[in-house]
């Protein structure tokens, strides 16, 4: 995996010390991951420094869908607001956030204790965010792209006109949408003493069926390669009984589901109209790097 190289530059400490009125004369400390934005531990706190294209309005708006399920659930971590009031500050065209630092480290997404934890935390995430009535997002999320059904014109090569039209008669039958995380796997989480204690990275946060983001944190947390049907079904379980919102997922729609959600992930550049949607991955084995 390529990791993006964003130097932690004097303009950048500058921003922070003036947009958040914090000295942060420590040594910054990049943090593992990240294949669109960079971390950098600075004490207690971390910078996250976006890519270009990422704009304020969306960078904001998402963070406003942590900050609300942070009302609900102590593990969803949230960015620190500037003196304006805002949470981004732009420096030489990228934006700039400013986050609590928190010691951790990746779990292990094949443990089953684990597992079960994680299921039980995105329940109790969708439940906080199920109410939740944001304005329209900025900026299209890739993982809307093509849910009711509609051919993905702008990348024709996705065009799967069977897969299509079993997501317009599955909008159809199931038209609840609700906020979603939008990337909830083991990094970005994080874990201490065998608890799951934090969720970040909140930059695909979307509007969309909770069915969706369950069956790809089923893969995500079982064997990414398929090969784990009974680990996904007890995923999908975990979550069920711990009250989620998601209707019933047999294997059929988490296989299209997953198969959505993946063709929704074009190969990273530099432009946000083929950017990897699943790719702002900067949380570090030991550290929190959102």
């Amino acid at each position: 995996m390529t990791y993006v190289e964003i130097p932690f530059t004097d303009s950048i400490r500058a921003a922070i010390q003036d947009g958040w009125g914090r000295e942060v004369e420590d040594p910054a400390e990049r943090l593992h991951g990240g294949e669109e934005s960079a971390a950098y531990r600075i004490g207690d706190l971390v910078a996250r420094v976006g890519p270009e294209w990422r704009s304020t309005a969306t960078a904001e708006w998402c963070h406003a869908v942590a900050a609300h399920a942070a009302s609900a659930i102590p593990e969803a971590v949230t960015p620190l607001r500037t003196r304006a009031g805002g949470t981004i500050v732009r420096v030489d065209g990228r934006p700039v956030s400013l986050w609590p630092y928190v010691a951790g480290e990746w779990p292990d997404d094949h443990d089953p204790r684990m597992r079960a934890q994680a299921a039980r935390t995105l329940a109790r995430l969708h439940r906080a965010l199920a109410s939740y009535r944001p304005p329209p997002r900025p900026e299209t999320a890739f993982a809307e792209v093509g849910l009711n059904g509609d051919p993905p014109t702008e990348v024709p090569y996705l065009a799967d006109p069977e897969l299509d039209h079993w997501l317009a008669d599955y909008a159809e039958r199931n038209p609840a949408r609700q906020v979603l995380h939008g990337d909830f796997y083991a990094g970005n989480t994080l874990a201490h003493d065998g608890r799951l204690i934090a969720v970040l990275d909140w930059d695909e946060v979307l509007i969309g069926p909770p069915e969706l983001e369950v069956a790809s944190a089923a893969l995500e947390w079982s064997d990414e390669f398929g090969e784990a049907e009974q680990e996904r079904r007890r995923f999908i379980t975990d979550y069920h009984e711990a009250g989620g919102t998601a209707g019933p997922i047999d294997d059929r729609t988490a296989a299209q589901l997953i198969r959505t959600n993946s063709a929704a992930r074009p190969p990273t550049s530099s432009s946000p109209a083929n950017t990897e949607p699943n790719s702002t991955r900067t949380t570090s084995p030991t550290t929190n790097a959102e």
